[in-house]
């Protein structure tokens, strides 16, 4: 049974092109199900989270990050009483506008647009990827996924005004998401605060005694593990520490919008959608935990000298093919140019629709053959 303030499907805003029912499915599991099956979702698996596949085959990527997200949205849905197909969604479409080489791409290409006055912004591509680039079906452009999970692309991690973003309007720019959209920011934390600390481990550029000293939670949780396991390897562990960690980030995460939702007599979905702020929140202690892991991993893993050669090619990747194309547009594939003729789009703009698709491997090799 869902919770009155959840997202009940019957009452979904519908599509932009009106389709029959499906026999078997609601229209959120057909989301889910487009998403999947998405060419740009597939992409994913050769994007870089923190360590690119040069590094080794068992470091998280953009499509295995994206399915753990998934899977703790599914479980924290679950128990607020929540539309878990909905928050499944949301969370397998979140990334799906990241461009390659992770965070370094995305900063880069935002960097060259704004040269030309313009921007990127990875939530507002997904919207342009599941709207107009992929092209599956014959009866409509884009994957005409329900209002509900267009909404959630553009507001899961930040709230636009309508002042700036006035082609946006539709998606309800003055009220909160629903609590499916507002918990999928978070799920994403508590996957990437653990997983990279793992892979971070693994690749022996974080060591035990950095982690324990450089994020207190996991000292005192691997303190708990040593009396239980004390014969144990430290990689065993380690492994225990991090899901004790994950665990402790889901149940608050649980615990306190539960109790913000009772405070406050959330019922209905239209309380959660007029309520001053976003309803999904970690309590106080564990939302410094989680900033003090976060603030540890940008300072010791993220920018760490280890990984800075391969930001700096990235970024330079990045650089040279967006300013390659803008100088020489007859070189783009030909659907690209025929859109760069098409009123309305900008050079600039094409050439970084085309960019930010490319998966880590594609864009080596367009760098070889453009400008190496």
């Amino acid at each position: 049974m869902l919770a009155g303030y959840a997202v009940h499907v019957e009452h979904s805003r519908g599509r932009r092109y009106p389709e029959p029912p499906h026999p078997y499915r609601n229209d959120f599991q057909r989301d889910r199900d487009r998403v999947i099956h998405a060419r740009s979702f597939r992409r994913l698996e050769a994007k870089t989270q923190v360590f690119s596949r040069r590094h080794s085959d068992h470091f998280r990527n953009r499509l295995t990050h994206t399915l753990e997200v998934s899977q703790i949205s599914r479980t924290i849905a679950g128990a607020l009483g929540l539309n878990v197909d909905l928050a499944e969604a949301l969370a397998l479409v979140h990334d799906i506008g990241h461009p390659p080489f992770g965070h370094a791409g995305e900063k880069t290409l935002d960097a060259c647009m704004r040269e030309h006055g313009l921007s990127f912004d990875h939530n507002l591509h997904a919207l342009r990827i599941v709207e107009d680039f992929e092209q599956r079906y014959a009866a409509f452009p884009g994957l005409n996924l329900t209002s509900e999970v267009r909404e959630g692309i553009v507001k899961h991690s930040r709230d636009y005004s309508a002042k700036d973003h006035p082609e946006l309007a539709e998606y309800l720019l003055d009220q909160r998401p629903p609590l499916e959209a507002q918990l999928i920011d978070l799920t994403d934390e508590i996957a990437y605060n653990t997983a990279d600390l793992d892979d971070g481990y693994e690749a022996r550029l974080l060591s035990l005694v950095q982690i324990r000293r450089g994020v207190p939670v996991f000292d005192g949780l691997f303190r708990e593990v040593e009396q239980l396991y004390p014969h144990a390897p430290d990689k065993l562990k380690f492994n225990e520490t991090v899901k004790r960690e994950l665990n402790r980030m889901v149940e608050d995460l649980i615990k306190n919008t539960q109790k913000r939702l009772t405070e406050n007599g959330i019922c209905t979905l239209e309380h959660v959608r007029h309520f001053p702020e976003r309803l999904a929140a970690f309590s106080a202690p564990v939302n410094a935990e989680r900033r003090q892991s976060k603030e540890f991993l940008y300072d010791k893993l993220y920018f760490s000298p280890a990984l800075a050669d391969e930001k700096g090619d990235a970024e330079r990747i990045v650089r040279e093919l967006f300013s390659f194309w803008m100088k020489n547009p007859a070189a783009l594939p030909h659907n690209y140019q025929e859109k760069a003729k098409a009123e309305g789009e900008s050079l600039a703009r094409v050439v970084c629709d085309y960019i930010a698709g490319m998966t880590d491997n594609f864009i080596y090799g367009q760098y070889e053959k453009h400008c190496a």
